[in-house]
């Protein structure tokens, strides 16, 4: 199929109206395979207008005697509106728009013909193997091994080639567990803690089912993990799920770790929406933030209604009690819910993100990302379909990777001078997971991207933000590393509206943002004056 054959018509004149505080733009409207132009006309002075038609959500248009107007919501939660002449051009254009716009092939997605200045294919994509990872807990201890079980995906179709095992563990036994696991998403490590000698694992949930079945295999793995860390360690096993839904899940063949079967192993439910539950729950706000009409108390009362702060609540709840298990506690953690894709990685994410400093650095937060999202098997390409305004019922999308960058700016909001990026990082990621040039967020697991050859025929985002253009934007000027690990507050008091990306569309630049480059502005001038200053002889 060629583009040009979903493209009616191809240029029309239009004025752009791209929302509050900014000025109309008027020119010619072009529709090319990937992306919406507008080229202002004589005598604006004004840049070339460019939209990811991958970045559109939903299209709604209407027209009135000669004219038409096109409005388009993005997946970044921007509203746009076009006016177009005539009425043709204005069905022809949306056509056109809501054909290109929702091209399932992710071969012929916009990564795959992106070239730009500066960046070379396969640049970046080594910057965070997992064998990276595996060198640092090697150096901290010797009770686990990278093990390539998986190297042609047959045992895990959503893990990395690439996996850390205890080194008691052999090949054949992870296979077996595998076999026990749904998906086949058997216990891995994800975080060793040095201070403590623990570590924390993420799986899927074992199939018992209703005869309530048992793998020793899958039992001695996790009798390794705890004779790996330190005398006497003792585990919990932190279940996503209530105790009602792990039982449910019993009779479809799911189920949980019989208590007789893992000594030393507790189970522990806290359970965390996910799915249609928490799509709506998104939904749900992006409609509250953007009615500017509302009174006072009905504000207040959307807010409370879609219960998106209370997920925020439960997300940093559970990750501490994950984080205090192994800081306090000296116990070793095995986090899974069913499949082990969406709320296991938000748990296990953000508890590194409480413990270890490195986590909170730019290039160890990337690599966090890499691995406990992109390597590790989140379903980017299902659950980041559509964002907030489509009009298709919900299937598979979910945004719990936007809940867990809220959470880590609830983090930033707390620890100021603990992270050393700020919104600007958090902005970007949310951005390219549902609408990028770059390959990094595409398909749904290292299986697809290596059948579609993302890492050879496609740019890494990290290439790009990691430029140095961009670090003025993603870095915070106040960083001072912080070897502790920062608890949050979880208090209603606490936990507020990201307005930076609810209300970002909605309202003028608010006075943090100007604080903000204000404070790199001294910053900088500091570090020039300092460094002008002569050295004092001795």
């Amino acid at each position: 199929m060629e583009f040009s054959e979903l493209i009616r018509t191809g240029r029309a004149q239009a004025e752009l109206l791209p929302g509050p505080e900014e000025p109309p733009l008027r020119g010619t409207l072009c529709v090319t395979g990937h992306h919406l132009l507008l080229s202002p006309g004589p005598p604006s002075t004004a840049d070339l207008w460019l939209l990811l038609l991958r970045s559109v959500d939903s299209i709604e248009k209407r027209v009135a005697g000669d004219s038409g107007t096109i409005t388009l919501r993005c997946k970044d939660l921007r509203v746009l509106q076009l006016d177009i002449e005539g009425v043709e051009a204005t069905l022809d254009i949306a056509r056109s728009i809501e054909a290109l716009s929702s091209l399932e092939s992710v071969i012929t997605s916009f990564p795959f013909f992106y070239r730009p200045k500066g960046l070379r294919l396969g640049d970046a994509w080594h910057f965070h193997p997992p064998e990276c990872y595996y060198k640092r807990v090697a150096r901290e201890t010797n009770a686990w091994r990278l093990s390539e079980v998986n190297q042609d995906f047959s045992l895990c179709p959503s893990y990395p080639r690439a996996v850390i095992v205890p080194r008691a563990v052999d090949d054949d036994a992870l296979a077996r567990s595998a076999r026990f696991r749904q998906g086949g998403r058997f216990p891995v490590l994800c975080y060793h803690h040095a201070p403590s000698g623990t570590v924390l694992l993420r799986s899927s949930q074992p199939l018992t089912g209703p005869q309530k079945r048992r793998c020793a295999e899958d039992e001695d793995l996790l009798r390794a993990v705890l004779a790996g860390a330190h005398p006497g360690a003792r585990g919990f096993i932190v279940d996503t799920r209530s105790a009602q839904a792990a039982k449910q899940a019993r009779m479809t063949g799911g189920g949980t770790e019989a208590k007789a079967a893992y000594p030393g192993w507790k189970r522990l439910h806290r359970p965390l929406e996910r799915g249609r539950a928490l799509q709506e729950s998104f939904v749900r706000l992006v409609e509250a933030c953007g009615d500017p009409e509302q009174s006072m108390d009905r504000w207040l009362s959307r807010l409370e209604g879609c219960r998106w702060l209370a997920h925020v609540k439960e997300a940093l709840s559970t990750a501490c009690l994950a984080a205090q298990g192994m800081e306090r506690e000296g116990a070793c953690i095995l986090v899974h819910g069913a499949e082990g894709r969406d709320s296991t990685l938000l748990v296990t994410s953000l508890a590194q993100l409480i413990l270890d400093p490195l986590s909170r650095t730019i290039t160890g937060f990337q690599e966090l990302v890499e691995r406990e999202w992109i390597q590790a098997g989140h379903p980017f390409q299902l659950r980041c379909a559509h964002s907030a305004f489509s009009h298709a019922r919900p299937k598979h999308e979910a945004p719990t990777f936007l809940l867990f960058l809220d959470c880590v700016w609830q983090l930033g909001r707390q620890f100021p001078l603990s992270l050393e990026f700020g919104e600007g990082l958090l902005l970007a990621l949310f951005e390219h997971a549902y609408a990028s040039p770059f390959g990094t967020f595409l398909c749904n697991s290292e299986k697809e991207r290596c059948l579609c050859e993302v890492r050879t025929r496609t740019h890494s985002l990290w290439s790009g933000l990691n430029h140095l253009k961009e670090q003025r934007k993603l870095r915070n000027p106040l960083y001072v590393l912080n070897p502790l690990a920062i608890w949050p507050s979880v208090e209603p008091q606490s936990l507020r509206l990201w307005q930076g990306l609810f209300l970002r569309w909605t309202r003028p630049p608010e006075s943090s943002e100007v604080a903000w480059e204000k404070v790199w502005q001294i910053v900088t001038e500091r570090e020039k004056t300092e460094g002008s200053q002569p050295t004092a002889s001795t």
